[in-house]
């Protein structure tokens, strides 16, 4: 069978699930295709750090873990995880949770069960080639500044007069994204292909709400960065 490797080091991902049956079967499926696996379960009261080690990508087993806690409630553990250690998340879901995902903010990819372990496979491996070659980007420092905003793609961080901004990481790619295409009109669809990717599930709403969200957090009464092109979608101002 073929190995997945990326620059021949296996992937390490993380299993998360409170079922530690079903992620036992998960993570041996896994390593047979080459994936380095652990195990880590999800707390009810979510005082754990579900990731202590160094790894790739986590997977989290949503429907495993509904008889210890709500969607909502699980996905809170999950917010903590990526906020912290900036980290791909792929979620395990039913078919009953698919009109939730558009509501949750850092999902980096979705698989429905019961899952296709081919389907499985392809989608970390996509979401490792992403992250890789965005990690390969970064050893090319740039800052892009408008005004008082300042980005710091080296570091991921942004700051507004000189005062850090907590983005999540799908607000920090939307704002590169349009910052540095200043004047440009994107249409939503088009914020979907370069922001979450082509094959995402959701739809306008998802664009809508994640600017909604980065507006709160970079204008103010002195600060008006985006632009809304009635009908079209977004603009980041160019003056």
């Amino acid at each position: 069978m073929e190995k997945n490797r990326i620059d021949e080091t296996p992937l390490k991902i993380k299993v998360l699930s409170t079922d530690k049956h079903k992620a036992d079967g998960l993570s041996s499926v896994l390593s047979q295709l080459g994936f380095k696996c652990l195990y880590g379960k999800l707390a009810v009261d979510f005082t754990q750090k579900p990731v202590e080690q160094e790894i790739d990508i986590a997977i989290v087993d949503m429907v495993g873990s509904l008889a210890y806690g709500s969607v909502e409630s699980i996905w809170q553990e999950v917010e903590q995880m990526k906020s912290s250690r900036n980290l791909p998340v792929i979620v395990l879901i039913s078919g009953e949770m698919l009109d939730r995902v558009v509501t949750f903010d850092e999902v980096d990819d979705f698989v429905i069960e019961p899952w296709d372990i081919s389907e499985l496979n392809t989608r970390i491996r996509r979401i490792a080639g992403k992250r890789n070659n965005r990690e390969k980007a970064i050893c090319n420092t740039e800052r892009i500044s408008i005004g008082d905003l300042h980005i710091d793609t080296a570091s991921c961080e942004v700051k507004l007069c000189g005062k850090k901004l907590a983005l999540t990481f799908k607000e920090y790619e939307l704002l590169k994204c349009m910052a540095r295409n200043r004047g440009r009109v994107f249409t939503r669809d088009a914020l979907l292909n370069e922001v979450w990717g082509y094959d995402y599930y959701g739809g306008d709403r998802t664009v809508d709400v994640h600017v909604r969200r980065l507006r709160s957090k970079i204008e103010d009464a002195e600060h008006n960065f985006i632009e809304t092109i009635r009908q079209v979608g977004y603009r980041f101002r160019s003056d």
